[in-house]
């Protein structure tokens, strides 16, 4: 009998090392470091012996392409986030915080692609068969062509799903599975990296789709070793909290498709519902008479949707003032109510500032600078923002407002949900009358006024005048 090695690898990022360490010198993350026993030739048939080619290389044009036939997942949202549907011996990892809604999701994406035709495998390590099935009655997702087996030990998993000629894997969740014959408790280090290599290997043996369902760590960072991400085709990341009812499914990896393509859904007694018009969502309840509120036209992967974007600007204690960011980075506000102070001499520094984005959406581009200054400035002077008008643009330390991606297609937003201004830098090809602050642009499917701004005072002075 082979001898048991023991290694030490880090939770946090999987470096491994021979005894124990109080800091990972990899992430420089404490007390991380957890003890494995690893026994020689009993892992699984990993990932590095899964696809053995003959050993030649050839050039790439005379490498034989097939046509690519993607799985119809049911449902738009779910195929414009994979580029298209799924495609066949594909690895997705679908990761979010505890009671988002992972098993929700991946029980109606199975119903929806069992329904299409495809036969799908649920293994569930987490749930009961029973407990399953009565979530599967209560949000109708009830298929003859979808199978369910309750099994932890992911040899069994791999064996019966084989035996069933599905053409989708689901396994719920990864972090729970574990190899047999492999040291190490479920969720380890060594078993999550075992697992999905196993399982990777499988898809690509097999052309079986296999969709993982992951945890994250208190940090939000998706929980087992780095190298995880690495192994994998797609991540999907999903967001939102017990508290809104948007759920937002977010592409942060894609070998198939475009990365940042974002889907909507609304939970709801039923289950998940995918929005058309996240837009509306997010802007229901808006009161364009509440100072400090201003709508700005975020854009996510290819899909611009509009947000709005409060700010509360409060007396506070001189030298200690407070800064609370809900939904947007806050070393990225810190900056805006810098540049508010030092060029637009706006005071500040004895204010508490409270700044939230409304309905859970996250704002991670630049290009909501100048709605969050806006609204910091509307707040401030206790005047609402001009009605109809939205914003958007990219702030520099300067105060110069800079352009940002896809304008034309957050002013056609915009203008479809009944806008008809927008304060943002000036269009890349502007017109000669298009220097002046009333300026008036048309193009061929909308029409929208356009107050360009090169710097932030000319964005402050565009909503005075507007709001006279």
């Amino acid at each position: 009998m082979a001898k048991k090695k023991t290694v030490y690898h880090c939770k946090e990022c999987g470096h491994a090392s021979g005894k124990w360490l109080g800091k990972c010198p990899s992430c420089n993350q404490w007390d991380t470091f957890v003890e494995e026993f690893v026994q020689p030739d009993a892992s699984p048939d990993a990932g590095s012996r899964a696809a053995r080619g003959d050993g030649k290389a050839v050039a790439i044009g005379k490498v034989k392409a097939e046509h690519e036939t993607r799985i119809n997942c049911g449902v738009e949202e779910v195929n414009r986030i994979l580029g298209g549907g799924l495609v066949p011996g594909s690895v997705v990892l679908i990761a979010g915080e505890p009671g988002v809604g992972k098993s929700t999701l991946m029980l109606q994406v199975a119903h929806w692609i069992a329904t299409s035709g495809t036969g799908v495998f649920y293994a569930t390590a987490e749930e009961s068969a029973m407990q399953l099935r009565l979530r599967a009655e209560r949000i109708g997702c009830v298929a003859d062509n979808l199978f369910v087996m309750a099994e932890n030990r992911l040899d069994a998993v791999m064996h019966a799903a084989e035996q069933s000629d599905c053409g989708v894997l689901v396994m719920d969740s990864v972090q729970m599975a574990y190899w047999s014959e492999l040291a190490g408790a479920p969720g380890s280090v060594g078993q999550v990296r075992e697992c999905t290599a196993a399982l990777s290997a499988l898809a690509k043996r097999t052309h079986m789709a296999v969709l993982l369902v992951g945890h994250v760590t208190k940090d939000g960072a998706i929980a087992g070793p780095k190298v995880l991400e690495h192994m994998v085709d797609v991540v999907l990341s999903f967001e939102g909290d017990r508290f809104h009812a948007a759920r937002i499914l977010r592409a942060s990896k894609n070998r198939y498709g475009a990365v940042g393509e974002i889907g909507v859904f609304e939970m709801m007694q039923q289950g998940l519902t995918p929005v058309s018009d996240p837009s509306r969502l997010f802007l229901s309840g808006y009161r364009s008479e509440t100072p400090g509120s201003v709508v700005t036209a975020s854009l996510e992967g290819s899909q611009p949707f509009l947000v709005e974007v409060q700010a509360l600007v409060a007396p506070g204690l001189p030298g200690n003032p407070r800064r609370r960011v809900s939904g947007m980075d806050q070393n990225r506000a810190a900056m805006i109510l810098a540049v508010l102070e030092k060029r637009c001499g706006l005071a500040l520094c004895d204010k508490d500032v409270y700044l939230n984005v409304v309905g859970g959406a996250q704002l991670d581009e630049p290009g909501s600078d100048l709605a969050i200054a806006l609204a910091v400035a509307s707040s401030l002077q206790d005047q609402p923002f001009p009605e109809g008008i939205i914003a958007f643009g990219e702030i520099g330390l300067g105060g110069e407002v800079r352009p940002v991606a896809r304008m034309e297609a957050r002013l056609k937003e915009a203008s479809r949900l009944g806008f008809i201004s927008a304060i943002c830098p000036p269009l890349r090809e502007p017109k000669s009358s298009e220097n002046k602050p009333d300026a008036k642009t048309t193009k061929s499917d909308f029409e929208i006024r356009i107050y360009p701004a090169k710097m932030i005072e000319d964005a402050l002075l565009s909503a005075h005048r507007a709001r006279q």
